[in-house]
């Protein structure tokens, strides 16, 4: 059930769409009334969120650690991946973020001969930036129906991305790109049997669901043909809060927005929040410089110790009896 579930509820989701648009022409609730309450609730969402994070104190330098720390200036340190400053932290975000650095390092053990063996795994680093990079650049496509005039940048991304020039309407690289690593990153979740043991149905839904939506852009784009005059229109109207009519738009733009709301829904609460939550991580976002920086507890309060001079003077008769060491010193302290 934990993959049958959520594939009948993204399922579920489509039907209703379509349904309600096609048979019940409930136009001004999917393409006005939702997206104005999904697109709401997404922001709250984020803003809880970060809020959160924000106020979560962090009193000790937990960076992760792959490298030699800054020592002696004759041991060369790995600046990047245990940086001392900010610029090693900036230049090591930077790489996480853009080309999810440390995903790049994944390994897997293997048993050869009755040996352990380390042998690289790079199929999920491909996969995640296939699919990673693929959303970036159809969102940023995407603002082209939210923006008037189009600015030049978005207008070239679009043309590089259908630079092949196949079919009619133009194949986008992009579109078959986000299928494969959203397949990929499913199929491993089947194929490997660890994986499959710790995966829960809140780890397939958001899979169904984004493919849902990539699948439903795909058809829409060459199989269902909409106007795309008319979508910006709407989309504008959405945009600067001058709504207009969207009962001329094809029943297929529906399912596809009701995804996309539902998606921005279930964003800020679910698993997909490490696309931010990764700025907040201290083990990504810290310098170690423990070794020339104390860092004391924030927390700590004064607690009343009992020291070894102290215990000695209250029991050194007692050891001195059964034949148990006494410090020199402590004695001559204390005459």
């Amino acid at each position: 059930m934990k993959v049958v579930g959520p594939l009948i509820v993204v399922l579920a989701l489509v039907g209703i769409a379509w349904c309600c648009t096609e048979y019940l022409h409930w136009y001004a609730l999917f393409g006005l009334v939702i997206p104005y309450v999904a697109f709401a609730l997404f922001i709250i969402g984020l803003i809880v969120r970060i809020v959160r994070w924000a106020r979560s104190a962090v009193p000790f330098r937990i960076p992760t650690t792959c490298g030699q720390q800054k020592s002696f200036s004759w041991i060369k340190q790995a600046k990047l991946d245990n940086p001392s400053s900010k610029a090693g932290v900036f230049g090591r975000m930077v790489l996480e973020v853009l080309t999810f650095r440390s995903l790049f390092r994944n390994n897997k053990v293997e048993k050869r001969d009755s040996k352990l063996g380390y042998t690289s795994a790079k199929w999920l680093f491909i996969g995640a930036l296939l699919f990673h990079w693929s959303m970036l650049i159809i969102i940023l496509r995407h603002m082209r129906l939210v923006l008037d005039p189009v600015p030049q940048f978005f207008q070239i991304l679009e043309q590089a991305d259908g630079f092949l020039q196949i079919g009619l309407p133009l194949l986008y690289i992009s579109d078959v790109l986000i299928v494969v690593g959203l397949g990929f990153l499913l199929a491993r979740r089947f194929a490997i049997k660890k994986v499959r043991y710790i995966s829960l149905s809140v780890d397939f839904f958001p899979l169904f669901l984004l493919l849902g939506i990539a699948i439903s852009g795909i058809i829409m784009r060459y199989g269902f043909r909409v106007d795309v005059a008319g979508v910006k229109e709407v989309m504008l109207g959405l945009v600067t809060f001058h709504p207009v009519p969207a009962d001329q738009l094809s029943t297929i733009l529906f399912v596809h927005l009701f995804l996309v709301c539902t998606l921005m829904v279930y964003f800020p609460w679910s698993k997909l929040m490490h696309a931010p939550g990764v700025f907040f991580s201290p083990t990504r976002n810290l310098a170690n410089n423990s070794r020339a920086v104390r860092h004391v507890n924030p927390w700590n309060y004064p607690v009343k110790v009992h020291t070894y001079a102290e215990y000695q003077e209250e029991y050194g008769e007692k050891m001195k009896s059964v034949g148990l060491p006494l410090d020199p010193e402590v004695v001559s302290t204390n005459g």
